[in-house]
């Protein structure tokens, strides 16, 4: 069954979400421009189809066919994540993460607290963030300064808070990366 209404409520709650912390963060202006991909045909579409309410559609989407196609569109577009920032590199002889600019690094950070925030419901607790991070494909495919400052300000949510968090983040600045 396509669930339209529940797939942009979902969208839109947690691109709200990011609004606030991109705020909290001193980046409001990404925050206001973050993710508006996912409302367009080629994300939204096969975001409605797969709409599940506690995960990404994309997940669904890559149990049926092994890939999500909203998602290839979604990441090519949408420098908070960091597979956009894989490419060539010579001197490995393959592709490998870039270091990724700073702004985008704290907009990856407000994105990962709204989607555990939206997808956690009354379950999340500033732990699960970095716990999911440490689970998932995130930390071995990012570039090492980038993995490093995440891995640090998921870490600082989960042992100081929300407003701690925020706090360091809005005042850290590209010379301290």
């Amino acid at each position: 069954m396509i669930h339209p209404i529940k797939h942009f409520c979902t969208i839109t709650r947690h691109r709200h979400k990011v609004i606030y912390h991109c705020y909290k963060a001193g980046i409001l202006w990404q925050g206001l421009r973050h993710d508006l991909s996912k409302y367009s045909p080629s994300e939204f579409i096969e975001g409605a189809k797969f709409y599940k309410g506690d995960r990404s559609p994309a997940e669904a989407s890559r149990l049926i066919y092994g890939y999500s196609k909203a998602w290839l569109h979604h990441k090519g577009r949408n420098k908070h994540h960091f597979e956009y920032w894989v490419d060539y590199n010579p001197a490995l002889k393959k592709n490998a993460p870039i270091k990724m600019p700073l702004k985008y690094v704290k907009e990856m950070f407000c994105d990962r607290v709204a989607a555990s925030k939206i997808y956690q419901g009354e379950k999340y607790t500033e732990e699960h963030p970095l716990n999911y991070y440490m689970n998932g494909l995130a930390k071995a495919s990012l570039h090492p300064d980038t993995a490093r400052l995440l891995d640090s300000w998921l870490t600082l949510l989960k042992d100081e808070g929300e407003d701690k968090v925020f706090q360091h983040i809005k005042g850290f600045n590209k010379e301290d990366y």
